[in-house]
């Protein structure tokens, strides 16, 4: 029983290293989203921290800034959906698919 038990912390510890390394390199790694046909750009990396904004001046109406809001929001919740749908993508790699409650 004993040696089980030190094997799982063993096993444990080289998971929790794993996915310390893991997330140091996420926070590299990005995804970019468009709204508008392309005129607003965000990027967003695996910490999910909008690092860019790209803003055509086209989309720029002073008589419509309420669209220009619109689509960055959109830009915006776009980019930080696919950042976490990226990180649990490579979370599930590193787990082997178990759902460990914390981990993220």
């Amino acid at each position: 029983m004993m040696k089980n038990m030190g094997n799982m912390m063993k096993q444990a510890q080289k998971l929790q290293a794993k996915m310390a390394k893991l997330q140091e390199e996420l926070s590299e790694k990005t995804v970019e989203t468009a709204s508008g046909g392309g005129m607003i750009k965000v990027i967003a990396n695996g910490k999910q921290q909008i690092v860019s904004i790209q803003i055509e001046k086209e989309v720029v109406d002073p008589e419509d800034v309420e669209m220009l809001q619109d689509l960055i929001l959109a830009a915006v919740n776009d980019a930080l959906a696919k950042s976490q749908e990226m990180v649990s993508g490579e979370m599930s790699k590193l787990t082997g698919g178990l759902n460990i409650p914390g981990l993220m």
